[in-house]
């Protein structure tokens, strides 16, 4: 094995590799002291976020311009880190109703390490780059790195050809600022603590990449009116459960029964959105998407005018 002492000296700092006190006795504790353990650790990562929200806000803003200039956001990630970004991404044309190209999640080592460990294909900067050229990435782009040591070279590397194509950054970690040494627009840094099981960043490192992206993601989405009061009226009809769903928030929404929330999406051509409009306003179809249209897909714009 190669030694690389330069790394072994980066590794030793991270707070991602430090052992966590409160789990050393954990090899002999039976399986209720386990998982009460790693819940009691679990509790922490939602006060960690709460310290960010501030510049989580901001990189939801800079997403929701990205996607009004005609742009993407990209995930860019290794391992877990990455899984988490194509995780985030595949969620979003069946909830939200968008094009599968607005959100994608990119993972080192290509759709093989979804399912496998590619361990070696993120140690190279160059590849991360590859990455941003490959994917014919333009300046009203939005690449989000996903790196819980906030090292990975492939991430640095898809990071800085952003930057230098013009992109806005935003990277996602789970280490301290100071411990991360790369120029951003906006530096998500979460620091969750030792892991339970040192270095297994799959654990409250994952957890907070989870609840990150999704603030990332549906706070984009609410913003561009993909969403009524609470409820998600972009959805695509993909499935049986998916019909069934998009009748249900048309009948609560607009207080009708199912017959007749059935024959709404029939006439909208089973676009919710457009559905529930005609259910509340009594507006035509063609009413309905133009004035959906004039008022950036929010339906209660669209209300307030009538």
């Amino acid at each position: 094995m190669k030694s690389n002492p330069e790394l072994f000296r980066k590794l030793e700092i991270l707070l991602t590799e430090q052992r966590n006190p409160v789990s050393r006795e954990i090899d002999l504790a039976d399986s209720r002291e386990i998982v009460r353990i790693i819940n009691d650790e679990d509790k922490k990562v939602a006060e960690a976020v709460e310290t960010r929200l501030d510049v989580i806000a901001d990189a939801v803003d800079a997403i929701v311009e990205g996607f009004k200039q005609g742009g993407r956001l990209l995930y860019i990630g290794a391992g877990t880190s990455g899984r988490l970004g194509v995780l985030d991404a595949a969620e979003c044309p069946p909830t939200f109703g968008t094009d599968p190209e607005l959100v994608q999640g990119f993972i080192a080592g290509g759709e093989k390490a979804m399912f496998r460990a590619q361990e070696g294909a993120e140690d190279v900067e160059q590849y991360g780059a590859e990455e941003i050229n490959r994917l014919k990435v333009t300046s009203v782009d939005v690449i989000s790195g996903l790196a819980a040591s906030g090292r990975t070279p492939y991430v640095h590397g898809a990071l800085k050809r952003a930057s230098e194509i013009g992109c806005k950054t935003i990277l996602v970690t789970t280490v301290s600022a100071e411990q991360v040494d790369l120029d951003v627009d906006y530096l998500v840094d979460v620091p969750v603590g030792p892991e339970v099981i040192m270095g297994s960043t799959r654990m409250k490192s994952a957890t907070a990449q989870k609840m990150i992206l999704n603030m990332f993601t549906t706070g984009a989405m609410i913003r561009l009116g993909k969403v009524y009061e609470n409820v998600m009226v972009d959805l695509q009809l993909t499935n049986k459960k998916l019909e069934e769903r998009a009748k249900r928030i048309v009948m609560m929404l607009a207080k009708i029964n199912y017959e007749e929330a059935e024959e709404m999406l029939d006439k909208a051509d089973d676009h919710v959105k457009t559905a529930l409009l005609m259910a509340l306003s009594g507006l035509s179809k063609d009413e309905a998407i133009r004035k959906l249209q004039e008022s950036d897909g929010f339906i209660r714009k669209v209300l307030k005018k009538l």
